[in-house]
């Protein structure tokens, strides 16, 4: 029974330890959900309550704040109880490099998304154009909103996905088999939004999960990972002019003009960008470009976190009998 629930260390398994992250957190963030939703039923008119929590911008900064802090939490207290990890073992810490590795991964973020541009514009899958009339101020405002709102997004299912979730497994099993409970899971998210692709939305999301966690894994550090997810979607979304995941109303005004002009399975039809086979070609090259590169390391002192466990002799840990 104990070599059941421990290992070698002396530790709950990390398969334990996941599911009580993702039984703790269930609960956290339903509550909170519930309460908002509460709340904003109790102390605003209906009609702006559902503005509010529904129909603005701010119902995906709320989404993303309310998904960011249980996770943040939850993570950092499962890493405190179960393994004696600090809160930096979470890779959002100011570690040496975090400013290099976010910037970096704005830019892979970028690059990666306009390599799917221009194999889905090559193919005939895409056009795009400049409108007849530029609003400056009005592609201005959306570059500076949208930026907001897809940071925070990106933050939030980094901390969720690719924080104590993903690093809670690093610690016993290989990257190729850890990234799997929490690359699935981020695509599953994914299916409720609009326009979804049968297949292709399923398989880039898993694929990008990939993406990310190899990002994570180079660096030990979220700031990385975030920085592609990022930039990945800002620049999909305001220079672009792609829906993003389905989703158009956080950029109305984007430097581009995007249509699909051919099959769905390479375009993805109104999911945008993200829902063909385009997008499958260059995540496939950005996730090896990511798993190859030289320019990417982590700080021995973020590595000794994820490099198997550590326990503190000087706490320790009895197996129940």
């Amino acid at each position: 029974m104990a070599d059941i629930f421990y290992n070698s260390a002396r530790r709950l398994r990390s398969v334990w330890r996941l599911a009580l992250f993702a039984a703790v957190y269930f609960v956290a963030v339903n509550a909170i959900f519930l309460g908002v939703q509460f709340g904003a039923a109790f102390v605003l008119p209906a009609g702006l309550g559902r503005w509010l929590l529904v129909e603005s911008h701010w119902g995906f900064v709320i989404q993303s704040v309310v998904l960011f802090f249980p996770a943040a939490l939850v993570g950092w207290g499962c890493g405190q109880v179960l393994e004696d990890v600090p809160w930096r073992a979470l890779g959002w810490a100011l570690h040496r490099g975090w400013l290099r590795d976010s910037l970096g991964g704005l830019l892979v973020g970028a690059l990666s998304i306009c390599l799917a541009a221009l194999i889905g514009t090559l193919a005939g899958g895409y056009r795009f154009a400049l409108p007849e009339r530029i609003d400056g101020g009005a592609f201005a405002g959306t570059l500076v909103l949208s930026g907001f709102v897809f940071l925070l997004g990106a933050a939030a299912e980094e901390m969720l996905f690719r924080g104590y979730p993903l690093q809670t497994l690093l610690r016993s099993w290989p990257l190729w088999l850890a990234l799997i409970p929490t690359s699935v899971p981020f695509a599953l998210a994914h299916l409720d939004n609009p326009k979804v692709v049968p297949g292709f939305t399923f398989a880039n999301t898993v694929l990008a999960g990939v993406w990310l966690a190899v990002a994570y894994w180079r660096t030990r550090s979220l700031w990385f990972p975030t920085g592609i997810h990022f930039g990945w979607n800002w620049v999909q979304g305001a220079v672009l002019g792609s829906p993003v995941s389905g989703i158009t109303k956080i950029t109305p005004d984007p430097l581009l003009q995007f249509s699909d002009a051919g099959p769905h399975w390479i375009g993805g039809g109104g999911y945008g960008i993200e829902g063909g086979a385009a997008c499958t070609l260059a995540l496939v090259l950005s996730t090896l470009f990511v798993w190859r590169t030289r320019l990417l390391s982590a700080t021995p002192e973020l590595r000794r976190y994820t490099d198997g466990e550590i326990p503190d002799p000087e706490t320790p840990h009895v197996i129940p009998v």
